[in-house]
């Protein structure tokens, strides 16, 4: 593990060292954390490489706690990611409306017609699964977002609890 002062000699990080070595960005404070928990969800999902790079980049702007984002990327690996692509193309389809009852043909019997994997690809699976995505995203970090405060919340009152009873005794 690479120490602070080894990361502050790094040529590619001396230029940002000062802000990327902050220490708000790496202490775990009861604002920092949940913002963290929330950005690393939203990287995780939304930049399928180089997540852990994104979540410490766009944690400098908004004070987000960097092993936490960093850590929350890995929300999607092998084995949740397909999973999530395939709700993020229902849910995408739903809100999209997709296959709906419309004047015309069916999107479904165009894409027979064409029978072009392709063609179904770029006008119904890829605005469905992006449009999916971005609600999932939204919706898992905003409740990241909640779980992490009111989790903080609950800590810190059992942390208070045991030293009010400690103090009784």
């Amino acid at each position: 593990m690479p120490t602070r002062e080894s990361m502050e000699q790094n040529r590619l990080l001396r230029p940002v060292a000062h802000r990327v070595l902050a220490p708000a960005l790496w202490r775990f404070t009861r604002r920092s954390v949940p913002r963290g928990v929330a950005l690393g969800m939203v990287t995780g999902i939304l930049f399928p490489v180089a997540q852990i790079a994104f979540s410490a980049l766009l944690a400098l702007p908004i004070r987000a706690n960097i092993p936490t984002a960093a850590a929350m990327t890995f929300i999607t690996n092998p084995f949740t990611t397909p999973p999530l692509w395939v709700a993020a193309y229902w849910i995408g389809k739903w809100v999209l409306h997709i296959d709906a009852h419309v004047p015309g043909a069916p999107i479904a019997t165009q894409v027979a017609a064409n029978s072009s994997w392709l063609h179904w690809l770029l006008s119904t699976a890829g605005p469905a699964t992006i449009v999916g995505l971005f609600i999932i995203t939204l919706a898992l970090s905003v409740l990241g977002y909640g779980s992490a405060a009111l989790g903080w919340r609950w800590w810190i009152a059992r942390k208070w609890r045991g030293r009010a009873h400690a103090g009784r005794k």
